[in-house]
């Protein structure tokens, strides 16, 4: 499995972004998909989920509101719109799949590489 993120970039705050992960080879075991964030200094963290199957979706407090995660399953693709953007939404998002709907960074098997979101206050 494989997956390609896009779409980060500089952005206001209070401007919007859109993020997109493509994912190849994907297979049944492969139930979710979400995306994650990592600033400088810190851990990386959940952010959002969706379930390929059903559409069921997680999400962070802290994007809950702003962001919404939906997936294309004829594309195989995960977007992530992100709205109302803050500094402190500053991070590199990773995409990631994996066989259940979780938080945990430890439950994704696959990981794209990395798109670089930068909020300027």
């Amino acid at each position: 499995v494989q997956l390609q993120a896009s779409g980060g970039g500089l952005v206001q705050a209070g401007g919007s972004l859109r993020l997109s992960c493509a994912v190849s080879g994907r297979t049944l075991d492969n139930a979710a998909a979400g995306w994650f964030r990592q600033a400088p200094g810190k851990e990386r963290e959940f952010v959002a989920a969706v379930r390929w199957i059903g559409g069921r979706t997680l999400y962070a407090d802290s994007a809950k509101g702003r962001f919404t995660i939906f997936r294309d399953n004829a594309k195989d693709t995960v977007t992530l719109q992100m709205n109302s953007l803050k500094p402190e939404d500053t991070a590199v998002y990773y995409c990631a799949a994996g066989s259940f709907l979780r938080f945990g960074v430890r439950e994704y098997d696959y990981w794209g590489q990395g798109t670089l979101v930068t909020v300027s206050s």
